[in-house]
This record gives structure tokens, C-alpha cells and sequence, in this order.
């Protein structure tokens, strides 16, 4: 698969097999995040795994896992991210989702599915997996074998802005 096909069949799985995720595929997971890029190079971003049964219960304190035999914790670490001099922006954030979108995608080529989390109560799982001050749970991955029919990979065409509309370009 090139990599608009592995884009393009890439959709939000909300419901899941009871099957575990193999070790050499978590592996190929991580490995993605490892080499996704960060600002100056810094990498300020901590990944938490939870695969056991008490993790995963931890984290549905706080958030909806939809099942998934597989999570991923992505954390911003404050104490290490670069900032931007003009306006003091902190690219933590920006770090944590690049990383996030290299394991979706690299899931997705290994026949995984997987749903990224915003919505959870960040406090929950500060409390829960006793992070320190200076990390932020970003989002949450939720990974696993889809038991849902894929989405359409063309229903892009009818859900996305024209390209005309998402891209200006300049002018003279």
C-alpha cells in the first residue's frame, strides 16, 4: 500500500475484537513514533502502553476505549518542549499529535484499527497512572483488530472540504 491508500483507509474504529495486539506489531507501532519528527529535535512527548486488563480498566475511569484490547497514552512533557521565541507558543502538543498520527498510520498498514481520544477526563489518568507534574496526557490511541465494517475508502469525496476550499495559494 502507498501512503494516500494507507490515508485513505484510515477511519476511527469504535468497536473491537477480542483479540490482542501481536508484540511485533506493537513493536512496528512504536517504532513508527520513534521516528516521527519533533520540534528541534527535542521530544518532548512520553508514551504510556497499557495492554494488561487493570491498565485498561484504569484508563476506562477516564475515557471510552471502545473495547480495545490496546492504548496508548500520549503525554506531553513540558519540562522539554521547545518553544517558539515570538509568542512563547509551546509546540508539546503539535509533537504528541505527530507521533499519534505516525502509530494510527502505521497501525493501519498492519490491518489494525484504532480511534484517536481527546475526550477524557485528563485528571483521571494524571491520578490513575501517577503522572508528574510536568506531563500532559495528550490523547489516547486505542488499538486493535476492527469488529466494524470499514469506512469507504473514497467517502473523503462527500466528507471533506473541496480541495479548492482547504488550499490558497499565493499570488503575485
Amino acid at each position: 500500500m502507498n501512503f494516500i491508500e494507507i490515508a485513505k483507509k484510515r477511519f476511527s474504529v469504535r468497536c473491537y475484537k477480542d483479540k490482542g495486539v501481536e508484540k511485533e506489531k506493537l513493536q512496528m507501532i512504536l517504532e513508527a513514533a520513534h521516528v516521527a519528527p519533533t520540534a528541534a529535535n527535542l521530544q518532548p512527548v512520553r508514551l504510556i502502553v497499557v495492554t494488561s486488563r487493570e491498565g485498561l480498566e484504569k484508563i476506562g475511569k477516564g475515557a471510552n476505549l471502545y473495547g480495545a484490547p490496546l492504548a496508548v497514552i500520549v503525554c506531553a512533557d513540558h519540562a522539554k518542549a521547545w518553544v517558539r521565541p515570538f509568542d512563547k507558543k509551546q509546540t508539546s502538543d503539535i509533537d504528541a499529535s505527530i507521533l499519534t498520527d505516525h502509530m494510527m498510520l502505521q497501525a493501519t498498514e498492519l490491518g489494525l484499527g484504532s480511534v484517536w481520544i481527546c475526550y477524557f477526563n485528563p485528571d483521571v489518568i494524571r491520578r490513575e497512572f501517577g503522572l508528574s507534574d510536568n506531563l500532559e496526557p495528550v490523547n489516547i490511541l486505542a488499538i486493535g483488530y476492527a469488529d466494524e465494517e470499514a469506512a469507504d475508502p473514497e467517502r473523503h469525496l462527500q466528507t471533506r472540504i473541496p480541495v479548492k476550499e482547504l488550499v490558497s495559494y499565493e499570488t503575485i
